[in-house]
């Protein structure tokens, strides 16, 4: 059985009523990191504007895997609420480099005005890794915003 069709069983296990609450649950609450990691990235391939919000409260998660994936989760839910946020990891200069350039892809995958703005200021600061920089005007490029 291929790695996503376990994901799926896995993911179709959850009772469907609340689905995202056990989603989130076990993403912020799990002790096995494998599952964790899997309602992480069910919770951003779910669509429900529910796991917004439980996926904004794991972004500090120690774990850097976790982290990674949450950035990527909202992303694919391209939600407003939760553009401060990544706007703030990608900033985060304790953050690891490739967090922090994943939480640009995600900004401009959400492109609201709010988003496309905190991507062109960090463009723009010539306090911010330069390396992080570069991939964020490669990113705005891409999207034609710059």
């Amino acid at each position: 059985m291929s790695a996503e069709k376990a994901d799926v069983a896995w993911y179709n296990a959850f009772p469907r009523r609340g689905a995202v609450y056990d989603l989130a649950f076990a993403a912020a609450s799990g002790t096995d990191k494998k599952d964790r990691l899997r309602a992480v990235v069910a919770l951003g391939k779910s669509g429900d504007p529910r796991a917004v919000r439980p996926l904004i409260d794991l972004i500090a998660d120690r774990d850097p895997e976790i982290r990674s994936l949450v950035v990527c989760a909202l992303g694919s839910l391209k939600s407003g609420r939760s553009v401060e946020v990544l706007i703030g990891c990608m900033k985060d200069r304790n953050e690891q480099a490739g967090i922090r350039k994943e939480a640009a892809v995600a900004l401009a995958a959400i492109r609201s005005t709010g988003a496309i703005q905190g991507l062109k200021e960090f463009a723009l600061d010539d306090g911010e890794d330069p390396e992080v920089r570069t991939a964020v005007k490669g990113i705005l490029d891409g999207v034609g915003t710059w």
